[in-house]
């Protein structure tokens, strides 16, 4: 209903950017300015309704994020209108908040819109090579179905930086896939829910495509 009441006034093709105190938001903001979006910053849930795209970035804490989004009735509003059909993007954090749960800091029960666990990056003996948290460009193996990675090919390489990671319970899910001592989900599309482990925003040119193909996407 509330949703409806609303129709009239929402800004098409405009992304909000959650601001929860755990988002690297200027640079995400600057990108999506960059591809010509209209976003602006958003740290008041109730004005989440006015935007045709949200996102939900993030670098720190799994357990500080949740609990602001809590305390702050972020995790209501959002789950909300991701029910009511608007696309939402998680990027780094903000796609393991997506999920139903993590064990850094303690376990913490997550978004759940994305049924998956959240757990450290384990590297072996074997990887001695390979360093926690994970940091630089790595390559993304890519479900080519996805309407997130619409034109690319089967693999392309985008930035990263952290040490912990997604397994998705329903494989189909995960619509990229990277290794880091082990197999994990580097990005995921369910519907109108989205994610990528990477940061597109400092991704150069196919990290701005993939802002240019999500803020393309029409609510479901």
């Amino acid at each position: 209903m509330e949703a409806y009441l609303y129709y009239n006034l929402i800004m098409v093709n405009s992304v909000g950017i959650i601001d929860y105190g755990c988002g690297n938001l200027r640079s995400v903001f600057n990108a999506f300015r960059h591809i010509g979006a209209d976003c602006k910053i958003v740290d008041n849930p109730k004005d989440l309704v006015f935007f045709s795209h949200l996102v939900l970035p993030g670098v720190g804490s799994y357990r500080k994020a949740m609990q602001y989004l809590q305390q702050h009735e972020f995790d209501y509003k959002i789950k909300k209108i991701v029910s009511d059909g608007t696309p939402l993007l998680g990027i780094c954090l903000g796609m393991q908040l997506l999920g139903s749960r993590s064990s850094e800091g303690g376990e913490t029960p997550g978004l759940d819109l994305i049924e998956a666990d959240v757990d450290l990056l384990v590297c072996s003996e074997e990887d001695g090579h390979l360093k926690i948290p994970h940091v630089g460009f790595n390559t993304v193996h890519i479900d080519t179905r996805s309407r997130l990675f619409n034109g690319f090919g089967d693999s392309a390489d985008f930035y990263f930086t952290h040490s912990y990671r997604m397994s998705c319970k329903n494989s189909l899910q995960a619509i990229g896939i990277t290794s880091h001592g082990e197999k994990f989900a580097s990005a995921v599309e369910h519907m109108n829910i989205l994610g990528t482990q990477f940061h597109p925003e400092k991704s150069q040119q196919s990290g701005l495509k993939i802002l240019s193909n999500f803020i393309g996407l029409k609510p479901c």
